[in-house]
């Protein structure tokens, strides 16, 4: 099973307002960088959008370590989401799940693999995050433009 490393985050300007999202995916010394925007959108939509393009490029079962500076994506990937699968993606009974959409194709993208999810304080220092921060940032101020 391949091993992966693949770093996340979006951005937002407002929010809601223009966004960005960028992935880097490092395979042994190869490396990959994706990135996309969103004209009208959240910043919580563009870093779960990040993890959901990157898994998405993965052809068969690897074995990731991600590494996110949202707590928002890993603890809804790695604690929230069995519980909100189990209600039928309701947070109580009467409130859905926000993101939902997202939230189900997160599901559907992690399954083939083995995930291990790394927390990183954006904005200190982290050469792979730094680099998906301004990439993301990049494309949400394209889409301002």
């Amino acid at each position: 099973m391949k091993e992966i490393q693949v770093y996340t985050d979006g951005s937002c300007l407002g929010n809601p307002g223009p966004g960005g999202w960028a992935a880097l995916l490092q395979y042994q010394q190869k490396r990959k960088l994706i990135s996309g925007a969103e004209p009208d959108t959240t910043n919580n939509r563009m870093e779960l959008t990040a993890v959901i393009r990157a898994l998405g490029l993965l052809k068969q079962a690897c074995r990731i370590e991600l590494y996110t500076d949202s707590k928002y994506v890993m603890d809804g990937a790695t604690q929230w989401m069995i519980n909100w699968k189990q209600k039928n993606w309701m947070k109580t009974k009467s409130e859905p799940v926000k993101n939902v959409d997202l939230w189900q194709s997160l599901d559907q993208a992690m399954q083939p693999h083995q995930i291990q999810w790394y927390w990183v304080k954006g904005h200190s220092g982290h050469p792979e995050n730094e680099l998906v921060d301004d990439e993301a940032r990049k494309q949400a101020e394209k889409i301002k433009s």
